[in-house]
């Protein structure tokens, strides 16, 4: 990085430079400790820029313990710390190849320059926190195995989006009920980063609590939209499919909560998309109703968030299309394994596109043979 061009750093100077960020760890061969007798590491020891005009200027002030092996071509240096509140989190290294003393103009301008670049780093470093933090927090709320009962199988995909390194609020839960029947849920919370998943840990919770005391889902989904009025902002746009689901029989209730359609594959017939009625998303109050299901021996249901139907180019009908499609092609020894449907259907749809929203997918699957 070289001021070259600037207001008194003139290009006959052929000025070169470079940033680094230190760390007070133990050094390794090719790293640079805050302790050593470099130029930024001074910088960034006592933040405050060093300025050596020539050679001998370096070698007095960095004594006979000196880290700095310049070169034939350096006669000049400058170090700048990078400062965030006071403190240094990294350093700004200036070289010159011949020696000169640092004009104040050129001076202003360099600590200028260490400014807007401290300020970037800063930046950076509370993204990459932010994201940190919300990445645990939706992992940790994601079940780190599925149940598979003895009558069921399933299996569940979940792919963040990274083109903008955030995550966002999908998710998908599976919990035995107290009388052994099984809740299957996928859901999306609008938005990225950590208030959507606070948001969704806030509703996956929630919906435990509420299906342990009833499990009808019209009454889940009732609940969680009082507790929507109750504490979430009305613009909030929250939407997830949620089904019980008895192992034994295959018999159970589903309700949606504006959510996609599920996909059904039946043992003898095509793929298709469920009528059932989407509702209207969490928050949004209305007459919840829930429709009676079967899953057959040999059948399987396949939720899943509306990032693995919609993108940018793709709008949510054409999607919906192509994943029926997708689905038809697999052999019935495929779709009957739930495994290798959600890897088929993850990459058949997103083939072709660039993922822009997460996908959440779960699928579950009756074996033809009761295990």
């Amino acid at each position: 990085m070289a001021p070259a061009g600037r207001p008194g750093v003139r290009p006959g100077g052929r000025g070169v430079g470079g940033a680094a960020a230190l760390t007070a760890r133990q050094a390794g061969p090719g790293d640079i400790a805050v302790g050593d007798q470099t130029v930024i590491s001074v910088a960034v020891r006592e933040a405050r820029p060093f300025l050596a005009d020539s050679p001998a200027s370096l070698r007095l002030q960095l004594g006979r313990d000196e880290r700095e092996t310049p070169d034939s071509a350096e006669r000049a240096w400058v170090g700048l710390p990078l400062l965030a509140a006071g403190a240094p989190i990294g350093a700004l290294r200036f070289s010159f190849t011949r020696p000169r003393e640092i004009t104040e103009e050129e001076r202003v301008f360099l600590e200028a320059l260490a400014g807007q670049c401290a300020l970037a780093a800063e930046r950076a470093l509370l993204f990459e926190r932010e994201h940190k933090a919300a990445e645990d927090l939706q992992r940790s709320l994601l079940p780190s195995e599925l149940p598979q009962p003895a009558a069921l199988r399933l299996a569940a995909r979940y792919n963040p989006v990274t083109r903008h390194v955030q995550v966002g609020g999908d998710w998908y839960d599976t919990f035995a009920l107290p009388d052994d029947r099984m809740a299957i849920v996928v859901g999306d919370v609008m938005g990225k980063g950590v208030l959507a998943a606070a948001i969704m840990g806030r509703v996956r919770n929630a919906l435990r609590a509420l299906a342990l005391t009833d499990p009808r889902p019209a009454a889940v989904l009732s609940g969680l939209d009082r507790m929507f009025s109750a504490t979430e902002d009305f613009e909030q746009f929250t939407t997830l499919a949620y089904l019980v689901l008895d192992p034994a029989t295959g018999r159970g209730m589903y309700s949606s909560a504006g959510h996609p359609p599920p996909l059904l594959l039946p043992a003898s017939g095509r793929p298709r998309l469920s009528d059932i009625p989407p509702g209207t998303p969490l928050g949004w109050p209305s007459h919840r109703q829930q429709a009676p299901v079967s899953l057959h021996r040999g059948d399987t249901a396949v939720l899943y968030s509306d990032g693995l139907v919609e993108n940018r180019r793709r709008g949510v009908d054409t999607g919906l299309d192509e994943l029926v499609a997708a689905a038809a092609e697999l052999a019935p020894e495929e779709a009957a394994d739930p495994e290798r449907l959600v890897d088929h259907l993850v990459l058949r749809m997103l083939s072709g596109y660039e993922q822009s929203d997460d996908v959440t997918i779960l699928a579950v699957h009756a074996p033809a043979h009761g295990g």
